[in-house]
C-alpha cells in the first residue's frame, strides 16, 4: 500500500525514501498521507484497537540496527537525550525521535533522516517507547478514565529528507498546519529581555528572598561593571499558607521550596512590604520594582508563579479568592512518567493534594494576578511547575483538555497585561503544553543548574543542546541561570554564549554573609556582558552539529559535543567535553558513571554551521578565517578543511567561522569581532565592501602578491570596508594585506597588524548610547 511516493508500508515494512525503517508492522497500523503545503512530504501513523480504553499501547514495528536520537522525559518536568540503535533503547515518554538511515555510499545526501513526532489527537496524547522485542510502541492516553477511544489516525507524524535540521523544522511546521493549536517559534514575538544581561534571585536566597536582598544583589552586579538589565524575582514573594503542620521527612523539599503550600492571595507577602507589614495603600512590590528601575536602571522585571498559582495550587475558599472555585485534586501520574524518575514534588502533592482553580475560572485568576503585577511595574512572569496540570485531568475531560484550557487562559492574560509577550515557561516539557502554545516564546530547556551537584554540569550542557533540536522549533530555549564564581563557570558561560539564549546569573546562598556583597567573577561576566548591560546573543537556538546527532557526548567516552549557531556575519561552533555523567535508567537519577573521563580529540569545519552558505552569501568560495576564543589563534582555513581540537572534561573552545571575502586578486578580508568576548563575532552587525572607482596602478618598486608579501603603504586604496560593530574593546579582523587607514565613528584610530597571521586589531571605545553600533571604515 503506497501512501506517498516517499513513505509507505510495503509487505509489513515501513519504508522511507526507499530505506526500511521498521519491520513487522502490524495490520492495525494505518498510514495517512499528509496533505496540503508542508505536509505532502510526510505521513501520519495511526492505530486501531478492538475495544475502547483510556490508555492503549500499540506496537508499530521493529527497529533493528539504525542509529537514533530521541528526547524523552526522564522526570515529570524535563526531557533529556538518549541514543540507541534498537527498539528496546527507546525510553518511556519519548516525545521526539530522529532516525538515521544510509547506504554504503559516502555521499552526505545518501543519508536519510526521519523524524517521528508523537502528537495530540482530540483528548488523547501519544508518546513513543520501546519494548524488549525491539518494537517501537505508541502509548496513547487521555488521563481521565471516563475518556476512552478505540483508535487514533494521526498519532505520530513522520517527515524525512537529507538535511536533519530542515526535516525537523518542516515537520513541526507541517504539524502546526495540521493541528492549528500552536505556533512555530518563528511566528512568535520574542520578548526584549533576551538581549540584556539578567539576575535571578533563586540561588541567592531561594524562598527567603526579600526586598532588601533584591536591592543588594542588583547593586553588587552594577558595581562590578556588569549591570543587570532584567531581574527575575523567583519563588518566595507570594502569600502562601503551609497546609501540613509537619511535613513527612520524605517530602522535605529541595532548597526550601514549600511543595505542600498553597496560594492565599495574589499580592506580595510581608517580606516585600515596608516594615514587614501589609499596606494596601503602598504595595511593597511596586516599590521594589520602582527602585530596581530607577536606582539600578533595570529595564525588565519578571516575577515567578506556578501554573497552578503555587506549588500546591490555590487554597480553596481562601479569603478574597473564593471566586476562583479552587478545589482539592490529587495528582495521578501516567505510567510512563512513573516508570522513569520519581519526583519529590509528587510525593508531597499526592499526600496533601493541590488546590486546582476551576478551568472556567482560571482566566480570571491569571488576569487578576497579572493585572496587579502590571500595576506594580512588572513586565512579565516566569510560569513554573507547568506539567503538574497533566496529572489532574480526571473529571476534567483528560490531560489534554485541562492543559489546553490553562494555557489558553494564561496566554490570553499575558497578551492583555504584558505587551512584550513577557513569559518564560518552566518545568514544562510535555507535548500537552508545547502543542497548545500559540504565543509563549521562551522555554527553559533543561533541568536546573545545580551548583552543588558535580554530576549535573556536563549533562546540563548536552541535554540543553539536544532538547533544543525539538524545543527550539516551538520557543527560544533558555539555558537557565548559572554562577560566575564556580569551578564550571567558564564552561557554562561559553555554552550560553553559543546557545542563543538569555544570559543571567544567580549566586551563592551565602553571598551576602560577608561585608562584601555578591560573589561574582566580573572578569568572566565581562566576556558576556557589555558595559551598557546588553549581551551579544547568537541568532538561533544552539543545536548539536550534524556529526554529533547520533553520538553520545555524555556517555560514550569518545565523542565531543559540538553546538552550532549563527551571528549576522559569521557562524560559531562551541566544542565541549561533556563526558562522565548522565541520567541512569537503573538508579533513576543523574549519576557520575566515569570519575576520570579521558581527554578527547575531534575536529571542526565551517560546514559544521549548517546555515553557513546563507550567512556567507552567494559569492562565497568556501574559505573562512577561524578565530578560536580560548587559544586566541587566527587561522585561514581553505574550503573543506578542518581543525583539530583536544579537550579534557569540562573544557571547551569557541570557534568563530568568518567568511573570507576576496576583494582583489591579492586582497582578502574577514571581520572577526570583539576578541575578548565569548561570542566574538556576534559584535559584527554589518559588513560591506565598496571598491575604488579605478583600479590603482601605483608602482612603488615592490613586486607583491597576497601569498608572497605585502603591498606598499603608499599605494592607492583598492576598496573601503564598511562595518557596523556593537560593543567596545579589542576588535579584530583578518586582512591579507595591511590596511591603509582605519576610522571608528569617523575618527581615525591607531591599529596593529600582524603579518604572520593577518590579524588586524584596534580598540573601540565605550559608546555613550545603549545598543550603539559603531560605524567603522577600513581602507585596504
Amino acid at each position: 500500500m503506497t501512501v506517498t511516493p516517499k513513505i509507505s508500508i510495503n509487505e509489513g515494512n515501513l519504508v522511507v525514501h526507499g530505506k526500511t525503517i521498521l519491520t513487522g508492522v502490524p495490520d492495525n497500523i494505518v498510514l495517512t498521507p499528509g496533505s496540503g503545503v508542508g505536509l505532502d512530504a510526510g505521513a501520519f501513523i495511526g492505530a486501531t484497537a478492538s475495544d475502547s480504553k483510556s490508555l492503549h499501547v500499540f506496537p508499530v514495528g521493529t527497529l533493528d540496527g539504525l542509529r537514533f536520537m530521541c528526547c524523552f522525559r526522564f522526570k515529570l518536568w524535563w526531557m533529556t537525550q538518549r541514543m540507541g540503535m534498537y527498539g528496546k533503547d527507546i525510553p518511556l515518554e519519548t516525545q521526539f525521535m530522529l532516525v538515521e538511515s544510509k547506504d554504503d555510499s559516502s555521499e552526505e545526501d545518501s543519508t536519510i533522516y526521519t523524524v517521528f513526532l508523537p502528537l495530540l489527537e482530540g483528548q488523547f496524547r501519544a508518546v513513543l517507547q520501546g519494548n524488549n522485542k525491539n518494537e517501537v510502541e505508541i502509548c496513547l492516553e487521555s488521563g481521565d478514565n471516563a475518556v476512552e477511544t478505540n483508535q487514533g489516525l494521526h498519532l505520530v507524524y513522520m517527515h524525512a529528507g537529507t538535511n536533519p535540521f530542515e526535516v525537523i523544522n518542516q515537520a513541526v511546521k507541517g504539524v502546526e498546519k495540521h493541528m492549528k493549536t500552536f505556533h512555530h517559534r518563528e511566528k512568535k514575538k520574542l520578548p526584549q529581555f533576551l538581549d540584556w544581561f539578567g539576575w535571578c534571585t533563586w540561588d541567592a536566597f531561594y524562598t527567603d528572598v526579600t526586598a532588601e536582598g533584591v536591592d543588594e544583589g542588583l547593586q553588587s552586579l552594577s558595581e562590578g561593571g556588569t549591570p543587570p538589565r532584567f531581574l527575575i524575582i523567583d519563588d518566595g514573594w507570594q502569600q502562601i499558607g503551609v497546609e501540613a503542620n509537619k511535613e513527612p521527612e520524605e517530602c522535605l523539599v529541595q532548597e526550601g521550596a514549600q511543595f505542600a503550600s498553597r496560594l492565599t492571595g495574589i499580592r506580595e507577602n510581608e517580606k516585600f512590604q515596608k516594615n514587614g507589614k501589609n499596606n494596601d495603600q503602598a504595595p511593597g512590590l511596586k516599590h521594589v520594582v520602582e527602585e530596581a528601575k530607577q536606582n539600578h536602571n533595570v529595564k525588565f522585571v519578571y516575577v515567578w508563579h506556578a501554573l497552578a498559582g503555587y506549588w500546591g495550587g490555590v487554597k480553596p475558599a481562601a479569603t478574597g479568592m473564593e471566586h476562583y472555585d479552587s478545589a482539592l485534586a490529587y495528582p495521578v501520574q501516567s505510567p510512563g512518567v512513573k516508570g522513569n524518575q520519581p519526583d519529590i514534588v509528587m510525593d508531597s502533592l499526592s499526600v496533601h493534594g493541590l488546590g486546582l482553580v476551576h478551568p472556567k475560572k482560571v482566566f480570571d485568576f491569571y488576569n487578576e494576578l497579572h493585572a496587579y503585577l502590571s500595576s506594580c511595574g512588572v513586565d512579565g512572569v516566569k510560569v513554573d511547575v507547568q506539567n503538574i496540570i497533566e496529572t489532574l485531568g480526571e473529571g476534567h475531560g483528560g490531560r489534554v483538555a485541562l492543559t489546553r484550557s490553562y494555557h489558553q487562559a494564561l496566554e490570553a492574560s499575558i497578551s492583555r497585561n504584558f505587551p512584550d509577550n513577557g513569559c518564560i515557561a518552566c518545568m514544562c516539557h510535555n507535548t500537552d503544553g508545547m502543542y497548545s502554545a500559540k504565543q509563549t516564546a521562551v522555554v527553559r530547556a533543561s533541568d536546573d543548574f545545580y551548583p552543588r551537584d558535580p554530576a549535573s554540569h556536563t549533562i546540563h550542557i548536552s541535554s540543553v543542546a539536544y532538547n533544543t533540536l525539538f524545543l527550539g522549533e516551538f520557543m527560544q530555549p533558555d539555558w537557565d541561570m548559572f554562577h560566575s564564581l564556580h569551578p564550571a563557570a567558564d564552561y557554562h558561560a561559553a555554552a550560553r554564549a553559543v546557545g542563543g539564549c538569555p544570559i543571567y546569573v544567580s549566586h551563592n546562598l551565602f553571598a551576602f554573609v560577608s561585608d562584601k556583597p555578591g560573589n561574582h567573577n566580573f572578569e568572566l561576566l565581562k566576556k558576556l556582558v557589555l558595559p551598557d548591560g546588553s549581551v551579544l546573543r547568537a541568532k538561533l537556538p544552539g543545536r548539536p552539529t550534524r556529526d554529533c546527532l547520533f553520538a553520545d557526548p555524555a556517555r560514550d567516552g569518545t565523542s565531543l559535543l559540538k553546538v552550532w549557531n549563527t551571528n549576522r556575519c559569521s557562524g560559531v561552533v562551541g566544542v565541549f567535553n561533556c563526558q562522565g555523567a548522565g541520567w541512569c535508567k537503573v538508579a533513576k537519577k543523574t549519576l557520575i558513571h566515569d570519575t576520570l573521563p579521558g581527554t578527547l580529540t575531534g575536529s571542526v569545519r565551517a560546514t559544521d554551521v549548517d546555515l553557513m552558505d546563507q550567512v556567507a552569501g552567494a559569492d562565497w568560495n568556501g574559505e573562512v578565517v577561524v578565530y578560536a576564543h580560548r587559544s586566541g589563534e587566527v587561522i585561514r582555513l581553505p574550503k573543506g578543511a578542518s581543525l583539530p581540537i583536544t579537550l579534557k572534561v569540562l573544557q571547551y573552545e569557541l570557534f568563530h567561522f568568518c567568511p573570507l571575502k576576496e576583494i582583489a586578486s591579492n586582497i582578502s578580508f574577514a571581520p572577526i569581532g570583539l576578541l575578548d568576548m565569548f561570542n566574538t563575532s556576534g559584535a559584527v552587525e554589518r559588513f560591506d565592501i565598496q571598491l575604488a572607482l579605478e583600479k590603482p596602478e601605483v608602482f612603488d618598486g615592490e613586486v607583491s602578491s597576497e601569498l608572497t608579501g605585502s603591498l606598499g603603504k603608499s599605494r592607492s586604496p583598492t576598496a573601503t570596508i564598511f562595518l557596523e560593530v556593537r560593543g567596545c574593546g579589542r576588535f579584530g579582523a583578518y586582512s591579507s594585506q595591511p590596511p591603509l587607514k582605519c576610522t571608528v565613528g569617523g575618527t581615525m584610530t591607531d591599529f596593529n597588524y600582524d603579518s604572520a597571521n593577518g590579524l588586524l586589531t584596534f580598540t573601540i571605545p565605550v559608546p555613550e548610547e545603549e545598543m550603539y553600533r559603531w560605524p567603522i571604515d577600513i581602507q585596504v
